[in-house]
């Protein structure tokens, strides 16, 4: 298989699903992901103008049809899934810097400790 092929297949943020056949998979209306473009979601559009979207944007909309189940507004679940994304960014951020500081770095000023024998 062509290497840029397989790193499409790969990618989450690839656009890879047509509006029918992201409708399909999340189990809603075209209407339910139109009305998440003004606050989620911004699908990319082919040489046609037609919406293609991601495996993450068709997450994102899975996770707002399980709101809007729940009774939550759909603004209020927009609102929600941004904030659950970034809070999610936010500690992967936290956990690669955790990792990154981890081993203490020795500076050549420091004095070495003496030999106590």
């Amino acid at each position: 298989m062509d290497q840029q092929l397989e790193d499409m297949f790969d990618d989450d943020n690839y656009p890879a699903y047509t509006m029918g056949q992201a409708t399909e998979l999340v189990g809603v209306s075209q209407d339910f992901l139109r009305s998440l473009e003004t606050k989620l979601l911004n699908p990319h559009r082919s040489t046609g103008g037609h919406r293609r979207y991601s495996r993450y944007q068709l997450r994102l909309a899975a996770r707002a049809r399980a709101l809007v189940d729940e009774g939550t507004a759909i603004d209020a679940a927009c609102r929600i899934i941004i904030l659950e994304d970034q809070l999610a960014e936010a500690q992967r951020l936290n956990r690669q810097y955790q990792q990154d500081n981890a081993t203490p770095h020795r500076d050549s000023d420091d004095p070495q400790p003496e030999d106590e024998t």
